[in-house]
């Protein structure tokens, strides 16, 4: 929802505060001001949190905590919404001169209500269908929604410190947040420790802010967004931790109070532009074909007022009324259907980009790995086996609050399962003064212990390269080779020695573990403060590291989306050795590596130019795994970008589609377009088969709707011009062109063929262009054949005998059109090679038995049709198969001169 109004919110609420949110700001600032007891005061509640009662009586007061968002709408609104298209309005404006041409002015004895009739059936046909298709679709679109929520620390009197729902947060409330989570609401902080935010959800600015528990004075002249100790619903904790009080919630947030005005439709995707531009393209079609047809036929039968109707008529024809509904229904049957696989979808529209997706770029934890970290080794400086690092390991990770990740639970269940290591812990001879949490900067987090002797211990833990450069010292274990802290000397970290640790540290990479260096630095009790720069001067007293296996399902997962296709590109923090091994492992191609401090030196065309031979990019920064995405977008591909981690959100947002999992950090899920609930490449390459297979659908419907009016043009006109009489009544093209919306509505449950799935296919407006002016006037040539066959073969070629040749053509041109939909749904051979799924067959199958039928049925009269001669339907079977014959062929030539169908 927040990933909805992301653009909008950036735009916006960097001005100063206006009357749309005066109230949220003034309440906001009294908080700022405010000691914590007086705030308690305010919003009734205490240090130990508020009760159930008072959260009840809360929640009926202010309501759940959510923003007005882009929800689904009443029924009555989606159903009058269904009738507001410009193909609607089309017929809505015929029905309505047809309405008062054949009733309201007709002649005594003469009203005939038929046309209006099927007018208005078309009409309601259309909205009914797109009404329970939408319907169904943002009912399923909610439903999954509600699959993905987001969860909050509380502090509740009754029931302690748990993990709630966001939504069921109330003011009053004290919450705990730490590195990778969303801010659920306005609040004031109470403590903090090292906290930083990331404000670019309101502000746009990518540095995160520092936020701190201080008591402001004066602060009438800040922003809201300046204010040092508020934190705002929507934006996230980047690195640190804090206690604090819920002001606000909801459409009372600062965020809230502008959120109407920022909901509204998203910005259109290529594709949404792209059906867009063909449905205008039709419409112009039509508004030129109506005038002409209505000339023509005035001009060469003298009767006006027929002429007039014959081209309303025309006009429904050439309109593609059922393309709304179609579009709706293959992307409500694609999330659907991607649901039951373990995909949520959470924005429809994502479905199109990730069936066009021909680069994923992906972190590695997780997805290629098991995401089942063990620790494995804990040596000293010289690579043996060592239980006083481990020591130093266990007490960083057990005493820190922060982000706790994998290594650090890798460690703790270490020390649970491994008896020979506890011995030597003693957790109560330290008590916890301290804490300097991680940050993605400097890749490293520190606690701080008193122990009994009143001394303070600073360890830190963190990656090679940033704990080397603030290690300058090392304990040499001596001749045991066991090292002890307080007994063996401390030795000078020289170049030597620094070289020495890294060609360990290499084979270990290479060996697939990754590697974390434990420095301590012991100090006289100092202040109860520490900050980043008291992370200095450290003695290195070894290293651990931690196996984290390949997938056994990464290898197939990892070959399936090449065989689709999509290249995939590894973008991690981790080290790029053990990245490499990993990759091997799991058959992704290891060309080039690029570290993130090369990229940072790279110009964006030096990148775009090596990119394609790079298959790891290591050692990233947020702000590098973000610049990464838009540099290949501008490319020219389709880029998404697979992450669970705060340090993924800004790329989630900034790739084509971004897919998260349910066990990401909140940042991450609200960033995200879709949601894994496995963290599985292959249940991602079955959203790519999906995606693509709703794709494919769309653009067979509007392939085949745009050839088809684009060859009815030159058949209508032709006739019109030729013919001494009208080539089909006007209630006989409406008849025609209902009967042929019918056998459409089975599209969206139709098959795409194996080889349109294995390839990425992304909107090209010159594709349909091309394939309209080829495609379509082939129906022409064999709607001539029928005109010749009636007029020379069967005589009816006068105005007595019009009513055989009209039937004739109306059943030729019915069922050529729905024959049409098997041609052009394949680049194969239909029925031979390629067979359409049971409801297409079926729907297509009855349309054209209604069509041969009509003429033999009570209806006949009521359409004016004649029943056609048995000796016409050899004919006719002999024009059918010619058109499928020509348009193979046709089909065939097209394919290799521009190697592409649909």
């Amino acid at each position: 929802m927040l990933n909805i109004l992301h653009k909008k919110v950036t735009a916006s609420l960097v001005a100063p505060d206006n009357s749309a949110n005066q109230l949220a700001a003034k309440q906001l600032l009294e908080a700022a001001e405010a000691d914590p007891q007086k705030l308690f005061i305010q919003l009734e509640s205490s240090e130990e949190g508020l009760s159930e009662d008072q959260v009840l009586k809360k929640r009926l007061a202010y309501g759940i905590n959510e923003i007005a968002h882009e929800k689904a709408p009443s029924w009555y609104i989606q159903l009058l919404g269904a009738f507001i298209n410009p193909f609607n309005g089309v017929l809505f404006l015929i029905g309505v001169v047809s309405f008062f041409m054949n009733v309201i002015y007709a002649a005594p004895g003469t009203k005939d209500y038929k046309e209006v009739i099927v007018v208005l059936l078309m009409i309601l046909t259309s909205v009914l269908l797109r009404f329970s298709q939408e319907f169904r679709s943002n009912k399923a679109a909610e439903e999954l929604k509600s699959m993905v929520k987001t969860n909050a620390s509380v502090l509740r009197k009754d029931s302690g410190k748990i993990d709630i729902d966001i939504k069921k947060l109330v003011p009053g409330d004290l919450i705990s947040v730490s590195a990778g989570d969303m801010i659920p609401a306005d609040v004031r902080i109470l403590h903090s420790k090292d906290l930083f935010v990331g404000q670019s959800m309101l502000t746009g600015e990518a540095m995160p802010v520092e936020k701190h528990d201080t008591l402001l004075t004066d602060s009438s002249e800040k922003s809201s967004l300046d204010l040092e100790n508020i934190c705002f619903l929507g934006t996230n904790v980047v690195s640190g931790t804090a206690q604090a009080i819920v002001v606000a919630t909801g459409n009372q947030t600062y965020f809230g109070t502008m959120s109407e005005s920022l909901v509204g439709k998203r910005a259109e995707t290529s594709f949404e532009k792209g059906v867009n531009s063909v449905s205008w393209l039709l419409i112009r079609f039509m508004f030129v074909m109506v005038p002409l047809v209505f000339l023509i036929n005035g001009l060469t039968k003298g009767n006006w007022l027929e002429a007039f109707m014959f081209g309303i008529s025309v006009a429904v024809g050439l309109t593609p009324e059922m393309l709304p509904m179609i579009v709706t229904t293959n992307l409500a049957k694609g999330a659907v259907s991607m649901s039951k696989r373990k995909v949520v979808v959470k924005r429809l529209n994502a479905i199109q980009n990730i069936g066009a997706m021909d680069i994923l770029c992906t972190d590695k934890t997780g997805t290629l790995t098991l995401d089942k970290i063990v620790m494995q080794r804990h040596l000293n400086i010289h690579g043996i086996e060592d239980d006083e690092v481990f020591k130093w390991a266990y007490l960083n990770s057990f005493y820190q609050t922060g982000l706790k990740n994998l290594m650090d639970l890798a460690v703790i269940d270490y020390h649970e399962t491994h008896e020979e290591v506890q011995a030597d812990l003693k957790l109560a001879e330290f008590k916890k003064v301290d804490e300097i949490p991680f940050d993605f900067n400097r890749r490293r987090m520190s606690v701080i212990l008193e122990e009994k002797n009143r001394k303070h211990f600073l360890i830190c833990k963190g990656a090679v390269e940033e704990m080397l450069s603030v290690c300058n010292r090392a304990i040499d274990p001596g001749a045991d080779e066991q090292s002890q802290f307080f007994t063996d000397a401390i030795i000078p970290l020289d170049e030597n020695l620094k070289n020495k640790i890294i060609k360990i540290i290499d084979k270990l990479n290479e060996d697939g573990l990754r590697v974390l260096l434990i420095g301590v630095k012991e100090s006289d009790a100092g202040p109860l403060t520490y900050s980043i720069a008291d992370e200095c001067d450290l003695v290195l007293t070894g290293f651990i590291g931690f196996l984290d296996p390949a997938k056994p399902t990464a290898s197939a997962a990892v070959h399936e989306l090449q065989k689709l296709g999509v290249n995939i590109k590894v973008l991690t923090g981790d080290n790029g050795i053990v990245t490499k091994k990993i990759c091997r492992e799991v058959g992704i191609p290891v060309t080039n590596v690029l570290l993130g401090n090369e990229l940072e030196k790279m110009t964006d065309e030096e990148f775009q130019n090596k990119i394609s031979t790079v298959s790891i990019l290591a050692k990233l920064s947020p702000l590098q795994k973000s610049r990464v995405v838009k540099l290949l977008q501008q490319k020219g591909h389709t880029v998404g970008f697979m992450g669970d981690g705060i340090n993924d959100a800004a790329a989630l947002r900034d790739a084509d589609v971004g897919v998260s999992v349910d066990t990401g950090v909140d940042i991450a899920k609200e960033s995200a377009d879709i949601i894994l609930l496995e963290k599985d490449l292959m249940v991602l390459q079955k959203g790519v088969v999906y995606g693509r297979r709703t794709h494919g659908n769309i653009i067979k419907y509007i392939k085949m709707t745009a050839s088809s009016n684009f060859g009815n043009m030159f058949s209508v006109l032709g006739a019109s011009a030729l013919l001494p009489f009208l080539p089909m009544l006007p209630i006989q093209i409406l008849i025609n062109n209902l009967l042929y919306d019918f056998s459409q509505i089975s599209i969206p449950w139709d098959r795409m063929d194996s080889d349109y799935i294995q390839t990425p296919h992304k909107w090209d407006a010159s594709g349909i262009s091309k394939f309209m002016i080829i495609i379509g006037p082939i129906s022409s040539v064999f709607d001539y054949a029928t005109f010749a066959l009636m007029w020379f073969i069967f005589k009816a070629n006068s105005p007595e005998h019009q009513s055989l040749f009209q039937t004739g053509w109306f059943v030729e041109s019915l069922i050529s059109q729905t024959l049409i939909v098997h041609m052009i749904r394949t680049r194969k051979i239909p029925f031979i090679q390629s067979w359409a799924s049971a409801p297409v067959v079926a729907l297509t199958s009855t349309i054209m038995l209604v069509g041969i039928l009509i003429p033999f049925s009570p209806f006949a009269a009521a359409f004016k049709m004649t029943p056609l001669p048995l000796i016409y339907f050899p004919w006719l079977l002999g024009i059918l198969f010619s058109y499928c014959l020509l348009t193979q062929f046709v089909k065939n030539w097209f394919i290799k001169k521009y190697n592409s169908w649909l």
